[in-house]
């Protein structure tokens, strides 16, 4: 096999999940983005899959097969096994455990020089299979989660961090969003955007707020995601305390960049987190944030210099932190800017940023392996 790193790669992805949320579209933006660099991608995943229609119109080629339970792991490996072999991968990049271990166990067979499993999620792991025996080299969105690996014994040279990237606000967007919801001229707008989870910390966030918006008549909280049963607990929650012309719940949306360009602060009260890069999302969009410091949000928000991170739990340094930005119009710009330029800077949060860097851990791992793409000697092992 040629020794050239800077042939272009074959790469198939495999994903045995049927939505179609953070984890599915980045799995897609990746493999637009790694397309863009001039590599060969494909997909691996169940035939109900949101994703198939998604990657299909994006003009990828899908392979589906039947994944979860054991006759469809006995009859789906050799079945990739077939797709890797004719197609000559260098790569398969899993991403759930189900998938992980029905494909990687048929790259195994095909003798796919390189198999990578992507870690998404900071949620405890019960069976370390899918990360020890099954892939050569892992892959996780935040250090914070190769930490937490590495703890559970994957060596350390086998594991590196590759950030999810974020979508970047269009030049000179404008918002609608004080117009749509009537607000005064002089109204504080708190944004926070996240799906409908007790872990993602909207109680914690109102009760943070209810006092100073009791203080402070121009302080509005948005909230943008949905989720049941917690949208209609929360509709109700708002009314008992009478703030439901104050706390505005506005579900799903497509114009997040938008509305992040109505808003003065982004907040997040979440209580586990692998990532948080909708912290760098708010960032892009010139707000200050406050976040938990948990899992990996400290990675998406520099403390004290883009935003304000307080203790998981803490309720009264949650409040503190949120009056101090509500405060201080100031100190709004100031840590507005800095995200600004912590993301446009940097760089390690754009799609570019992501496809270069899973190009060089591919083609890192693959040379150390003995294999360098396209692939024209099979490897196992």
């Amino acid at each position: 096999m040629s020794s050239d790193t800077s042939r272009p790669l074959r790469i198939a992805h495999a994903e045995a999940a049927l939505g179609y949320a953070g984890q599915e579209r980045r799995i897609l933006k990746e493999m637009q983005a790694m397309r863009e660099r001039g590599h060969h991608v494909e997909l691996i995943c169940r035939p109900e899959a949101k994703l198939v229609q998604a990657a299909a119109d994006a003009g990828i080629t899908v392979h589906t097969l039947r994944m979860g339970g054991l006759v469809n792991l006995l009859r789906g490996a050799p079945k990739v096994a077939r797709i890797l072999r004719k197609g000559r991968f260098d790569v398969l990049n899993t991403h759930s455990r189900i998938d992980t271990l029905l494909a990687g166990l048929g790259a195994r067979m095909a003798g796919t020089p390189l198999i990578v499993r992507t870690r998404h999620l900071t949620n405890r792991v019960n069976s370390m299979l899918a990360y020890t025996w099954v892939p050569h080299r892992i892959t996780t969105v935040s250090n914070h989660v190769r930490e937490y690996l590495i703890e559970r014994g994957v060596p350390a040279d086998r594991v590196e961090t590759v950030y999810s990237p974020i979508n970047l606000p269009p030049p000179g967007i404008t918002s609608g969003l004080r117009e749509e919801l009537k607000l005064p001229a002089d109204a504080i707008v708190v944004c926070c955007v996240a799906i409908l989870r007790a872990t993602k910390g909207h109680r914690e966030l109102i009760e943070a707020l209810r006092p100073l918006m009791a203080q402070r008549p121009q302080v509005h909280l948005v909230l943008v995601g949905n989720g049941a049963p917690l949208f209609e607990q929360l509709q109700a929650l708002i009314a008992e305390i009478g703030l439901a012309d104050r706390i505005h719940m506005l579900g799903f949306r497509h114009d997040v960049p938008s509305i992040l360009a109505g808003s003065d602060i982004f907040a997040l009260a979440t209580q586990k987190e692998a990532s948080g890069t909708v912290y760098v999302e708010a960032s892009a969009a010139g707000l200050p944030v406050v976040g938990v410091d948990v899992g990996g949000v400290s990675e998406m928000v520099n403390d004290g210099e883009t935003g304000i991170l307080v203790p998981a739990g803490d309720i009264a340094k949650l409040r503190a932190a949120l009056a101090s930005l509500i405060d201080d119009e100031a100190l709004r710009a100031r840590m507005g800017e800095a995200g600004r330029r912590m993301v446009y800077g940097e760089g390690k949060f754009s799609l570019a940023g992501l496809a270069k860097r899973t190009e060089q851990v591919y083609q890192t791992w693959l040379a150390q392996r003995g294999a360098c793409g396209p692939a024209a000697v099979q490897q196992s092992g």
